[in-house]
């Protein structure tokens, strides 16, 4: 969706989708903001922090492995080399829960903008943590 038109390239939301490496039957819809121009063409323009994020589950939930109480299960560049967005798994074991969370972070400092959702697991489904 384009948000900006630009003759060298709008800028746009997109929406991307990842499936939880860990946990077969997750997958996580992350809509962040591309810029367009030259700069974003050329892939040296910095994305504005902001990201939502929305997590489901879209078939049978299969864990194969325990899985870390806190683990970085993406991460993507929104800048040259400075910006990286993060979608973070958290293991809520007290409500047998899967939560996901999506934020920014520089080299220098971060940025306080989140989006979080959450995944409650099947009856009958136990989340194994190590």
């Amino acid at each position: 969706m384009n948000t900006n038109f630009r003759f060298t390239g709008s800028d746009r939301v997109t929406v991307e989708a990842y499936d939880d490496p860990g946990v077969t039957g997750v997958t996580c819809y992350v809509s962040r903001a591309r810029t367009g121009g030259v700069k974003g063409t050329l892939g040296i323009a910095e994305d504005p922090s902001e990201a939502s994020i929305a997590c489901r589950q879209v078939g049978p939930i299969k864990i194969d492995a325990p899985l870390k109480q806190k683990a970085d299960i993406f991460s993507a560049s929104m800048s040259f080399i400075f910006k990286t967005l993060h979608v973070v798994r958290v293991v809520d074991a007290k409500r047998n829960t899967l939560v996901y969370l999506t934020y920014s972070d520089r080299i220098a400092t971060g940025s306080a903008k989140n989006s979080v959702t959450a995944v409650p697991m099947p009856a009958g489904t136990t989340i194994p943590v190590k």
